[in-house]
């Protein structure tokens, strides 16, 4: 009689400690990611700081945006085949190998497509404020050699080693502040000058990811099992492309319209709005990839508040506390962003809600509704360039413009909100 009504109560002691044991995996997982963000997020204010306070403030600017053109056009790279590298990676680690192969295949292919739409963009947006060769450098460093490295973490993540992609991702940025320091104490500050120290500080960075923290599987060519992909990877490749565009295309407008040194200016307090996305994107990251496996995970009204409420509170807050050390320390950061110094606190809302629309867009990612997302991305762009150009046009003051930042993001928030939550009531695709 002891023994049997001793099964009850041993079973129910097996299922509290399976419960205690997968979530303190969950949450080793979550501070081993955080971890990377952590220091990544101490290399970029150390590398910000070198380099925003080396270069001039016109200069500064110059470099941030073609930095962005060049993020945004690494998207082009392999056709966005990096998409399906990562979902073999989260649900099939066995073919890795075939999925790099077709990775490094696809992306020699792409190569020409990705230097005609860097020229095409250089004529638009940069020809007469941005020399060529600079610029050019500069998507060599962000498509070439820098993307791969995020290749590298994307598997390393994929797989659950979210420690070894803690410490490549410390590695990685340290060895950004690394070159701009080295920079900073050159005899030469120009942005000519510091593409070369760019290119160097991102070919680093290459090799330790490829030499010590790629998976080690054979590389084998599987043709048919790439083209089955290759129709959700150009979804990606368009709306990654858009996504970047509808997220950088502001700083691609202020240099247009408002020219260099507003351009600086703008990208230093973008800058810092940028840093506080890094824990979010961690979180984005980690959700993303339970939703691959489990598509109903935000189905609960509840559930999906809590999160963006979350999401939104830590932004803010983050850049309110920058903003109030910067108006009683002005010089805390140095010199040059001492002049952007007191407009950071009047784009208080503006990390939360961008945060969201990236946040909201890596929803559908996971759910699989690629083409849904690269129309939602592109609408969402096109509303951005128009928003922004009349802002850019007929505000002419700094203060108020920078103000009015936090108008534009909460109508491109809702804008997202209803285009992503709408979709997300249809099916989720399998992967």
């Amino acid at each position: 009689m002891t023994q049997a009504s001793d099964m009850p109560q041993r079973r129910s002691f097996a299922r509290i400690g399976h419960f205690v044991a997968t979530r303190r995996k969950l949450v080793f997982d979550y501070f081993s990611v955080i971890s990377g963000a952590g220091g990544r997020l101490v290399f970029s204010l150390a590398y910000f700081i070198a380099l925003a306070n080396t270069l001039s403030i016109a200069e500064f600017g110059m470099f941030a945006t073609a930095s962005a053109a060049g993020i945004m056009l690494s998207r082009i790279l392999a056709f966005g085949f990096i998409s399906a590298l990562y979902r073999t990676a989260t649900i099939r680690p066995n073919l890795i190998g075939t999925f790099t192969a077709g990775f490094l295949l696809l992306g020699v292919l792409s190569l020409p497509f990705l230097a005609a739409a860097s020229y095409g963009v250089y004529l638009i947006f940069f020809a007469g404020t941005v020399p060529l060769l600079a610029f050019a450098a500069v998507v060599f460093a962000e498509a070439l050699l820098w993307r791969p490295v995020e290749v590298a973490l994307i598997v390393n993540n994929g797989l659950g080693k979210f420690g070894r992609a803690a410490v490549l991702a410390i590695l990685a940025t340290a060895l950004r502040a690394v070159g701009a320091i080295l920079f900073m104490l050159g005899a030469r500050h120009t942005i000519g000058v510091w593409s070369l120290f760019y290119i160097g500080a991102n070919a680093a960075s290459l090799v330790v990811a490829f030499v010590f923290f790629y998976p080690r599987q054979r590389l084998r060519l599987r043709a048919e099992l790439y083209f089955r992909r290759l129709a959700d990877s150009f979804y990606v490749a368009g709306s990654e492309v858009l996504f970047y565009l509808q997220m950088e295309f502001d700083k691609l407008l202020v240099l247009s319209i408002g020219g260099p040194h507003l351009a600086g200016i703008y990208a230093i307090i973008m800058r810092l709005v940028d840093l506080t996305a890094i824990p979010i994107r961690t979180f984005s990251m980690m959700l993303v990839q339970r939703m691959m496996r489990a598509p109903e995970l935000l189905s609960r009204l509840a559930v999906k508040s809590g999160i963006e409420g979350g999401v939104f509170l830590v932004s803010t807050l983050a850049l309110a506390s920058l903003g109030i050390v910067l108006h009683f320390f002005p010089n805390a950061l140095g010199r040059n962003v001492a002049e952007a110094a007191p407009l950071v606190a009047l784009a208080v809302c503006v990390p939360g809600l961008r945060n969201l629309v990236e946040y909201q867009a890596e929803l559908l990612f996971a759910r699989g509704q690629t083409a849904v997302r690269a129309i939602n991305l592109g609408l969402l762009a096109g509303l951005k360039a128009v928003l922004l150009t009349y802002v850019l046009t007929t505000i002419p003051d700094t203060p108020n413009l920078v103000l009015s930042l936090n108008i534009v993001f909460l109508l491109l928030y809702l804008a997202s909100m209803l285009l992503t939550y709408s979709a997300m009531r249809r099916p989720a695709k399998a992967i």
